[in-house]
């Protein structure tokens, strides 16, 4: 149970995409928040204070969010939204450099009215309390090991009800919330449908088969048992582009891996595509054991490249993948 009676929980906003809201208090996030500092099992985590006080925009409504702990498919998440710029920095969790897509509770935020003036003066930032870091911390491991709680690894408490695919009512309020519009979302819709038909034929003889029963977006196993790297050192502001579909499966195994890195459908979508680097990564925490990882050699994260959700059900979770440095090239700048 939360710390507040239930008749004094703020009621549920109905957001929709573009709306602008203001970040409640401290006080008045806090006052939602049981033991663990969480609220129907989704936890404010420290990294949201700085936010606190200020105006932002529903970037999309997290109505239903794709389940990367166990790949059980959809999950229902219900009264939450992402804010647009809002990314957890990893600040109080080991550095995670994983850059996820905050969760809000509408009860974290306040509607602003169109015109509204906006505050006087900016509240001063809380940069920590000891309900929320010590609460960002798991049960260490046998060795001592540190283990971290976040959004991530709690999503499926947070969010525990599946959300089939057959269950229309979702894309309705993909549409309705502002999420993603009719085409996208018949697009979707087929795609989820193509999928669901290879992966029946897969039964059948492999001369039968469509594409060899490939999910749309078409990326095959590579041919490698020991998959190839190549350190390039790109940096932070620099071009690159990201390799051919083709040319990127080259470096992957049977399992569509390098070095255990995989290569999806969404990413494939960006092939071709001319992009920043955003950052290199050399930690992330996993989200099914809350361990910090450390990458023997670093990742790369492109500016603005996300999961669109458009081979996922519209998902709005705007997950930012990991590059292997071998899948891109650099892009020497015109003058």
């Amino acid at each position: 149970m939360t710390q507040f009676e239930a008749s004094a929980r703020p009621e549920a906003l109905g957001l929709t995409v573009g709306e602008v809201v203001e970040v409640r208090s401290v006080e008045e996030i806090m006052a939602t928040l049981d033991e663990k500092g969480e609220l129907d099992g989704l936890p404010f985590m420290p990294e949201m204070l700085s936010f606190c006080g200020r105006r932002m925009t529903v970037h999309k409504v997290a109505h239903k969010l794709c389940d990367t702990v166990t790949g059980t498919g959809m999950r229902r998440m219900r009264d939450a939204v992402h804010l647009t710029g809002a990314r957890c920095d990893g600040s109080a969790h080991g550095g995670c450099q994983t850059s996820c897509s905050l969760y809000w509770k509408e009860a974290w935020l306040k509607r602003v009215a169109p015109g509204a003036p906006a505050p006087e003066a900016a509240p001063e930032p809380v940069r920590s309390l000891p309900l929320l870091e010590i609460n960002s911390r798991g049960k260490p491991a046998a060795d001592g090991e540190v283990r971290y709680r976040c959004q991530a690894t709690e999503l499926l408490r947070a969010a525990p009800e599946p959300l089939p695919f057959r269950d229309l009512g979702q894309y309705v309020t993909d549409v309705r919330v502002g999420n993603a519009g009719v085409p996208a979302t018949l697009r979707t819709i087929f795609f989820g449908l193509f999928n669901r038909l290879q992966r029946a034929s897969r039964r059948l003889p492999r001369r039968l088969r469509f594409r060899d029963g490939m999910a749309w977006g078409f990326v095959p196993p590579g041919p490698n048992t020991t998959t190839p790297t190549e350190l390039s050192d790109l940096q932070p502001g620099e071009l690159v582009r990201v390799k051919s579909r083709e040319a990127i499966v080259a470096t992957l195994d049977t399992k569509r891996l390098n070095r255990g890195m995989g290569f999806e459908e969404e990413m494939a979508r960006y092939c071709g595509r001319v992009a920043r680097v955003a950052a290199r990564v050399e930690r992330c925490i996993d989200e099914k054991t809350g361990r910090m990882l450390q990458m023997k050699n670093p990742c790369i994260i492109l500016d603005g490249v996300v999961c669109a959700g458009v081979y996922k059900a519209n998902c709005p979770r705007a997950f930012v993948p990991f590059w292997r440095e071998i899948w891109l090239e650099r892009v020497t700048e015109e003058n």
